[in-house]
């Protein structure tokens, strides 16, 4: 279970990772395609990618608690 809760914490912790760097515009993946949804340079996808990321945080410090 530890382990577990370990790697979803990282993955959360990188896709918040990712979501951040989107929003601020330091990350162009995918490539944005006219008419379609975006999140490169949303500012509301930083604090998405922050919360996120610091969920992340706090599942891989219960894993490493329990």
């Amino acid at each position: 279970m530890r382990t577990l809760l370990l790697l979803l914490g990282i993955v959360v912790i990188l896709m918040g990772g990712l979501w951040a760097g989107q929003g601020a515009g330091y990350i162009h993946w995918p490539p944005v395609q006219p008419g379609h949804f975006t999140m490169v340079n949303q500012k509301v996808w930083i604090y998405y990618g922050a919360a996120t990321a610091f969920v992340g945080l706090l599942l891989v410090m219960f894993s490493r608690r329990s």
